[in-house]
């Protein structure tokens, strides 16, 4: 049924077929992700509100912004996208988030936590002023509800004068389970209709209906209608509860393993993460001052043992990054060692509190950014290819991009005696791929992996790019060409003591980021300033963003070619 459906004809469907509908689009969705990887569990509880929204609804006239996108799959489905939902998060696929550039039915891009309402008030104020007549609803998820955004967005609800529609998908999760005060009043509303903290909810201008159950398909239709209706005189917001990963009862049992899944048959590497949470455990049995803190993600980045272990110094303050931030600086001037960890598309949103309240203090706080460069198939929102830009130019802020899982252990024993801002950056997988050093790390210093005579040295940042300067070391060392290979593990401050010595070579830097502003920046301008005579070459990733596709597609198309790299340091060593 699902390819002939359309929004056009879905109106025209009897209840029974609706349903049908829904065990159609859960196994699609289960066996597409299956093949392709991706959010799971929380598009399986989306998908018979999703079946109502576009039975009460007329998309794209109406139009809807799903909160993150990790719920968009049934709509993608529904809006025309079912021929090619075998391809998503492909590279020349569909996303898996919403993309206004992939369909028409797609108003807002989405792909990080609490945008949803402000952009469906921002929306709602622009049809407002062209006198045009359609709704505008935000889709959120209890664990976006925390997010600080959202009650900047409800504050000015009143301000803007306009009528949105705030579909909220209660499910107790976000990655992991949904922690904090807000989501203490939504369960008191769910388990005894408290009506206080509905009046708190209808204060910022909502008329509140629920707690609807969103998988009861009659129930959503005729609770979708009524919001409907009252969208002509005011906001409404229309409380749902789901289960995550309805319908696939492993997904129901285990909502935070199925949030995101790699394809089926993709080979299993040990994370970073894992070696972060070990370490830092180690670490917190010797020193009482360690604390670790999450924003809602805990399990992914390798922290449930800490949370278990030391349950007095972890903290998940949800999906609110700019207050864990300004908590790990708080923290460290009372006398703690503050571990944030974070993705690092994630610590972009606590940009002005890593400034400001770390850094601008000198506060010993260590950022534990995971996912650092070309993280694949999630696309634009996901890439971590900024961190070394966005940090390199913040003064007190040290960097460390170890080359393995090993000197990941090294950077973190160097941190728990460091008394300044630390960030650590570091991509989702890794091995020990290097000789084990046992010596502590000396901060600004950078390390051999490889020295000749020859006048050509590579200087590599992080695993993935050492690993390539290596694997072009040996190939070329076929044809009789050498070159030096050095470990550029302090991005900041740089080792100018070795770049002295670099004095009439010539310099290629290698690094997982974007090209402005990045490591091969930083060479550049202390070249330029030493009036050191060495040539330099820079690769890394263009100007642009860079949408989903494998690590190793991505890399080759925007900018670390190991091709192209092979050919410049050949064309310099002939």
């Amino acid at each position: 049924m699902l390819e002939r459906i359309s929004p056009e004809n879905i109106k025209d469907r009897t209840l029974a077929e609706l349903t049908a509908l829904c065990d159609e689009l859960r196994a699609t969705i289960c066996d597409t992700v299956g093949k392709c990887g991706g959010h799971l569990a929380s598009n399986l509880g989306a998908v018979e509100s999703t079946v109502a929204l576009f039975y009460v609804f007329d998309f794209p006239k109406d139009k809807i912004v799903f909160d993150v996108g990790h719920q968009c799959y049934p709509y993608k489905l529904l809006s025309g996208r079912y021929s090619a939902f075998s391809t998503l998060r492909q590279r020349g696929g569909i996303s898996g988030f919403p993309k206004r550039k992939e369909s028409i039915y797609d108003c807002y891009d989405t792909g990080h936590a609490g945008t949803s309402v402000s952009a469906a008030i921002g929306l709602s104020k622009a049809r407002d002023l062209a006198q045009e007549d359609y709704a505008v609803i935000a889709y959120i998820g209890d664990g976006s509800f925390n997010n600080g955004l959202v009650y900047e967005a409800l504050n000015s609800l009143k301000i803007v004068r306009t009528n949105v529609l705030i579909v909220l998908n209660d499910n107790g999760m976000s990655i992991s389970p949904t922690v904090g005060g807000m989501y203490d009043v939504l369960s008191e509303i769910r388990t005894n209709g408290k009506e206080e903290n509905i009046r708190l909810l209808e204060s910022f201008g909502l008329a509140y209906m629920g707690v609807k159950d969103g998988n009861n398909l009659q129930e959503m239709i005729e609770a979708l209608g009524e919001a409907k209706t009252k969208l002509s005189t005011t906001s409404v917001l229309l409380h749902i509860e789901t289960k995550k990963g309805k319908g696939y009862e492993f997904s129901e049992e285990h909502p935070t393993d199925t949030h995101g899944i790699s394809p089926v048959g993709a080979p299993k590497q040990r994370e970073y993460s894992q070696v972060l949470g070990e370490k830092l455990c180690e670490m917190a049995a010797r020193d009482d001052q360690v604390v670790a803190v999450a924003a809602a993600m805990k399990e992914a980045l390798g922290l449930s043992e800490f949370f278990e272990t030391y349950p007095e110094r972890a903290l998940d303050v949800g999906i609110c990054e700019e207050n864990a931030a300004v908590l790990c600086a708080s923290m460290a001037a009372g006398g703690l060692k503050p571990y944030y960890a974070v993705y690092s598309t994630f610590l972009q949103r606590s940009f002005d509190e890593v400034i400001h309240d770390v850094c601008g203090q000198d506060l010993p706080v260590t950022f534990c950014i995971d996912r650092a460069g070309i993280s694949g198939a999630d696309g634009e929102t996901h890439q971590g290819v900024f961190d070394l830009s966005y940090l390199s130019l913040i003064p007190n802020l040290t960097i460390i991009s170890p080359k393995d899982t090993d000197e990941l252990k090294r950077a973190l024993e160097f941190s728990l005696t460091y008394s300044h801002p630390l960030a650590i950056r570091y991509p989702r997988t890794g091995k020990v791929l290097f000789e084990k050093g046992d010596a502590p790390l000396r901060l600004g210093t950078w390390e051999y992996l490889h020295q000749s005579a020859t006048k050509v040295t590579v200087l590599a940042v992080g695993e993935r790019c050492l690993r390539t300067a290596m694997e072009i070391l040996r190939e070329l060392q076929t044809e009789n060409l050498d070159f030096n290979v050095v470990n550029a593990r302090f991005v900041k401050p740089l080792d100018t003591a070795l770049l002295e010595t670099l004095q009439g070579g010539h310099v290629v830097t290698l690094e997982d980021n974007v090209l402005s502003g990045g490591f091969g920046a930083l060479v550049d301008q202390w070249v330029v300033q030493s009036q050191t005579l060495c040539s330099v070459k820079n690769f890394g990733y263009e100007d642009r963003f860079i949408p989903q596709g494998t690590v190793e597609e991505l890399q080759s198309e925007f900018g670390l070619d190991k091709e192209k790299i092979k050919a410049h340091i050949r064309s310099v060593l002939s």
